[in-house]
């Protein structure tokens, strides 16, 4: 019991940040709480992100706004996952795309697709934009994956299109990122990612897909309801009290 618990509250450094303005709903502001853990287990990883964190690089977050409850925690049941027309039709544009699952890795084709990608957001849907640099990309992606964060590369004709950054947990997988290179947009990469991420859980016997947060009219979010069925998480228990996850159809 004692180890059990020693995995559930590893050591870590507990701080929130200043408020920031929301990047998902105009005119509120932001307060995260942040863990960052040297060390995490997959145990540990497991048991926040089932109540509702996050995961960039050694930082466990969740939001603390003031006033605001917003960002709520979906997940997919992936074991009664029906693919709809649409999505399969974005599995067959990709018939040639090959994919590798391996441990996240920086190169600098990496931060050049990386830093396309968002070029191309910012001017698409007015993303605020500056190029990362190699440091940033690290600590983001590729640190404190330990032996449980993966990526996934999406590659054509010898060319790396796409990478999702992903966490293969106990029970279930968590998406982290996606990038891509805007000029295979016809591919729909994007969707083709989650529905891989879905196969991929399938495969392993895992129950679900972690999404994230997801915001009622945000349109960075739109897609996410669109992956059924799904569960959906309020508020940000303790790891010692147990997740209230409830079946949901987005409104």
């Amino acid at each position: 019991m004692n180890e059990e618990l020693d995995l559930l509250n590893p050591p870590s450094t507990d701080f929130s940040m200043l408020d920031y303005d929301c990047a998902y709903i105009p005119g509120n502001k932001v307060r995260m709480n942040y863990k960052y853990v040297a060390h995490a287990s997959k145990a540990f990883a497991t048991a926040v992100i089932a109540r509702g964190w996050r995961r960039f690089g050694k930082y466990f977050f969740h939001p603390i706004c003031n006033g605001c409850n917003e960002c709520k925690s979906i997940r997919i049941d992936t074991k009664n996952y029906h693919f709809t027309k649409s999505q399969r039709k974005a599995i067959k544009r990709n018939k040639n795309t090959k994919i590798i699952v391996q441990e996240p890795s920086l190169t600098p084709v990496h931060i050049a697709l990386y830093n396309k990608y968002h070029a191309h957001k910012s001017r698409k849907d007015n993303w605020k934009h500056r190029n990362i640099s190699q440091r940033e990309y690290h600590e983001n992606f590729v640190d404190g994956a330990n032996d449980f964060g993966k990526e996934v590369l999406y590659i054509i004709d010898d060319i790396l299109v796409g990478v999702d950054l992903i966490d293969v947990l106990d029970d279930g997988i968590s998406s982290i990122y996606f990038y891509y290179d805007p000029d295979y947009a016809r591919l729909s990469l994007g969707t083709y990612s989650l529905l891989y991420q879905i196969k991929l859980a399938g495969i392993l016997e895992l129950p679900w897909v972690y999404l994230g947060y997801w915001v009622d009219g945000c349109k960075a979010f739109a897609y996410k309801p669109k992956f059924k069925p799904q569960e959906i998480l309020e508020d940000f228990p303790h790891v010692s009290q147990t997740p209230d996850w409830k079946s949901w159809e987005s409104p």
